[in-house]
């Protein structure tokens, strides 16, 4: 009886466990099963908005499974973050399918759909919509879509994103801190840029809604 007992006892906590670490509000909103996993809103905003001011980027909207790369890159080092790797390894493979369709599900930000045809004029509108053809460097909306708005799980939105973030990151592909992008295409893309282009297009995308633009 007494081992009846405790075997339903240990179900009833695995089961209850199981249920905790599916509830994907719960993971965000208070962290994961492992203590080390934190909760995502800390850093990230009470509905994946992303702190700006910090650098933390907008996870609303976002490609659940270009989110479930990026958090399988930053746990196996692939992607350096000092402050993100140990909360990837963290995450129980249940977690960051919970919590990444979570986010995905959430509005992404609002925004014009700009024509690669507008007219161009500031550096970081070159950039974003002509590219620099002569040092082989492509229109960003060429892969990141009309607006920079995203396509698809390999190319996440620029749109939304503050410019402190956006240009943290090229600066991390220019510097190889950073080198998770297929073919080193993003490698090649920001090493080709000079740092005035990366603090143009940054802000251009930024600007184009107003959440990324100075908060």
């Amino acid at each position: 009886m007494n081992v009846a007992r405790w075997t339903f006892a240990g179900l009833f906590l695995a089961l209850s466990v199981s249920i905790q670490a599916a509830d994907p509000n719960a993971i965000y909103a208070k962290g994961g099963t492992n203590p080390a996993a934190m909760a995502c809103a800390t850093c990230h905003g009470a509905e994946g908005e992303g702190l700006a001011a910090a650098g933390f980027p907008r996870l609303a909207g976002l490609s659940a499974d270009y989110m479930k790369k990026q958090l399988m890159d930053f746990a196996s080092g692939q992607r350096a973050n000092p402050i993100m790797q140990p909360i990837a390894a963290a995450l129980s493979p249940e977690e960051v399918d919970a919590v990444t369709t979570m986010l995905a599900s959430k509005p992404g930000p609002k925004v014009e759909r700009i024509s690669r045809a507008a007219v161009a004029e500031e550096v970081g509108a070159v950039i974003a919509l002509r590219g620099a053809w002569e040092r082989n460097i492509p229109e960003c909306v060429a892969c990141h879509g009309p607006s920079g708005v995203g396509v698809g799980k390999a190319f996440p939105p620029l749109v939304g994103q503050s410019a402190q973030y956006l240009s943290s990151q090229l600066i991390a592909w220019q510097q190889g801190t950073r080198k998770n992008d297929p073919n080193d295409l993003m490698g090649h893309i920001a090493r080709s840029l000079t740092h005035d282009e990366i603090k143009a297009v940054s802000e251009y995308f930024a600007n184009l809604t107003e959440t990324g633009a100075g908060r």
